[in-house]
């Protein structure tokens, strides 16, 4: 990534930020089941969240803008009903203290494979923590798959740490991973992206 390379990050509101979802993870192969907006919506609309967007030009047209990646993350909480999130609670314990701390959850996100490798996960990862920052979060937990070597070492490099691995006996790369980062001031200084947030109406 160039140090003059200005990263453009949209952040949406709910309904119309789980419909570009929708959208977007139709260009993702490797996702095995895609999110409706629909499904985006009953999780989010009762907690704090976050839905960001990284857009890029296209080469053979830079006038345009195009979604090229993006990032959703809601609160969780110690005590919870929806099922999923219980069980990633009760997975979580003794890895992440709950007590008094606010909690997020790096729920979904991706790359589109041809804008892979240039700096845009990096940029909305940073752009999620500054967030995160802003709205009080003590720590972000992300859960992932040991396969997804490029988006583990992204979180590697922003200092992510592991906090549980679950091992698959049957196939290594499906083992899940568990990583997590402490939020503070701190954070800020050491993002290197350069980037532009703009707020989708």
């Amino acid at each position: 990534m160039g140090r003059d390379r200005t990263y453009h990050i949209k952040q949406y509101p709910l309904e119309k930020g789980a419909l570009e979802i929708q959208y977007i993870e139709e260009f993702f192969g490797e996702f095995h089941r895609k999110k409706t907006a629909a499904e985006i919506q009953k999780r989010l609309a009762a907690r704090d969240h976050c839905i960001l967007m990284a857009e890029a030009r296209l080469p053979d047209d830079p006038s345009l803008l195009v979604p090229v990646s993006f990032k959703v993350s809601h609160e969780i909480f110690h005590e919870e009903r929806d099922p999923h999130l219980a069980d990633l609670v009760s997975r979580l314990a003794g890895a992440v203290d709950f007590h008094g701390r606010r909690i997020l959850y790096s729920w979904i996100g991706g790359t589109r494979s041809d804008w892979r490798g240039q700096g845009h996960f990096r940029a909305l990862t940073e752009q999620q923590e500054s967030w995160a920052l802003e709205h009080g979060f003590k720590e972000i937990v992300v859960k992932t798959k040991n396969k997804f070597y490029g988006m583990r070492a992204t979180l590697t490099h922003l200092s992510f740490d592991v906090i549980k691995y679950e091992r698959n006996l049957l196939d290594n790369r499906e083992s899940k991973v568990y990583v997590s980062k402490r939020i503070g001031p701190e954070v800020l200084s050491k993002h290197q992206s350069e980037r532009t947030l703009v707020q989708a109406v």
